[in-house]
């Protein structure tokens, strides 16, 4: 699919055709956006635009030179988007192509964001005089996304921290959700340094407008904050994980030392259960009578009631 905004009369209007390449003036084309495209419409664009697309493999790459690159004539970008879903967040790389005042996005899936833009750019054309001011709102409406799922993940780590507060049962699924979200907000932090690279290198480049400048500066500052929250974030996971392990160290412990007392107050029982059933006679000693099994129940009573008290005063459990 292919959408191309362009002007006419001060108008915004959009074709989703790539055969009104051949009349339209390539200085009222604003924005090409290419999402799933057929081989026949990316060669279209790099008609049009006189360069070459980058394929989905080379624009995955973690290479600087491949996340970031320019010619003469055009500015490679590409970057990750993460995609929230129930439990965990999927990624999905975006790649922009700047040539002149043209800005071409390449993706494969459908995005809310830009399908946002596009509506406030059919609405306000005025605002959008060129392929640089759309690519800065996109990258805006992008971190501002970015700083609605830290929020989210800090108001997640908020509940778990109130439900150890409350001292609610800590089973197995309470560490592995802790755990997806320590990996959740990992994948965060490196989706949003991901955009600081590629906005570094953009400042650097000679041929995008120095105009624009200072709004790139400010999304850095605004990068920088995120980042700041992301590793506030995952240290407060960091802690209360700890947290959740020593508390079920405790609880281990406790149940250990209830086998443990019990061990101990049946050992002097069955000590004495045990002598006495020995097949010898006793006759000498406390004879065969009603008062033997009394005497030998009082000794086990008065065994374990002495382990009990001995444990009770040293505070042993």
């Amino acid at each position: 699919m292919i959408e191309i905004f362009y002007k006419e009369n001060g108008q915004m209007k959009v074709s989703q055709s790539e055969a009104d390449f051949a009349i339209l003036p390539y200085d009222n084309v604003i924005w090409i956006d290419l999402l799933s495209p057929s081989g026949e419409e990316k060669r279209a664009v790099e008609a049009f635009l006189g360069t070459t697309i980058q394929n989905r493999a080379q624009a995955e790459e973690i290479e600087i030179s491949s996340r970031f690159s320019e010619t003469e004539k055009a500015i490679f970008a590409n970057t990750s988007y993460l995609i929230p879903g129930p439990e965990e967040y999927n990624e999905e790389t975006v790649s922009f192509i700047l040539t002149g005042n043209v800005l071409t996005t390449l993706r494969e899936c459908p995005l809310k964001s830009f399908t946002d833009l596009q509506r406030r750019l059919m609405a306000f054309p005025k605002m959008y005089e060129s392929g640089h001011v759309v690519f800065l709102n996109i990258l805006e409406q992008r971190i501002d996304l970015d700083a609605d799922m830290v929020e989210l993940v800090s108001k997640e780590i908020n509940q778990y921290n109130k439900k150890v507060s409350l001292g609610e049962d800590i089973s197995e699924e309470f560490l592995i959700d802790i755990n997806q979200l320590q990996d959740n907000t990992m994948l965060i932090r490196e989706n949003i340094i991901d955009k600081q690279r590629v906005i570094s290198s953009i400042l650097k480049s000679a041929n995008y407008p120095k105009e624009y400048q200072p709004r790139l500066n400010v999304l850095l500052k605004d990068i920088s904050s995120l980042i700041n929250h992301t590793d506030f974030g995952f240290e407060r996971l960091e802690y209360l994980q700890n947290t959740v392990l020593g508390i079920i160290n405790l609880d281990q412990n406790k149940i250990m030392k209830v086998f443990t007392l019990v061990s101990l107050m049946l050992m002097p029982p069955t000590l004495i259960a045990s002598f006495f059933g020995m097949n010898i006679q006793f006759g000498w000693f406390i004879g065969h009578s009603y008062w033997t099994w009394v005497i030998v129940l009082l000794l086990m009573a008065i065994s374990t009631i002495a382990i009990f008290w001995v444990f009770k005063k040293r505070r042993m459990f």
